[in-house]
């Protein structure tokens, strides 16, 4: 009886953590992008190039300026010349921090530190059986890291090593 008892509760364990693993994939899986660093004026303000993918090319669209804010915080981006870290430099906060970044991308707070897609920069093609969408994209990153400090998802950069 005890060996079936034991059995019973190891199953549910595993398919409880297995949930959890498959929650934390489908939110780090709702963000599918390329991201290549443009040029960053000197006020804060950094350009990329955001590829947004989806099976449908309109709805790659609407998610490059979600996407820019995303690579911003938990990727970061790199090109000709010039690299720049994620904002977050522990991966997992994402998931630590997952209420709020519910919240965040979730609402419209996001929109707050990205500017409107450029004009001209756009370009679509079809990847197998998605659309890429690209475009250039300006995202604050001054103030998204002065927010993201204040609600105490990142480190600031004085509190040190």
């Amino acid at each position: 009886m005890k060996k079936i008892l034991l059995f019973v509760l190891a199953g549910v364990t595993a398919l409880t953590l297995s949930a959890k693993d498959k929650k934390a994939t489908a939110a780090a899986d709702a963000f599918h992008y390329d991201v290549e660093y443009v040029k960053t004026t000197g006020d804060g303000i950094a350009q990329v190039k955001v590829g947004s993918y989806a099976k449908k090319a309109n709805v790659a669209t609407s998610e490059i300026r979600k996407d820019a804010v995303h690579a911003v915080i938990f990727k970061g981006y790199a090109g000709t010349g010039a690299g720049f870290r994620p904002l977050a430099k522990d991966p997992d906060v994402q998931f630590t921090k997952a209420d709020f970044f519910n919240q965040f991308f979730g609402g419209n707070d996001w929109e707050r530190y990205v500017s409107d897609v450029q004009t001209g920069s756009m370009e679509a093609m079809k990847v197998g059986k998605e659309y890429k969408v690209s475009a250039t994209v300006s995202v604050n990153v001054k103030l998204l890291r002065q927010h993201l400090e204040k609600a105490g998802v990142i480190r600031g950069l004085a509190s040190g090593f």
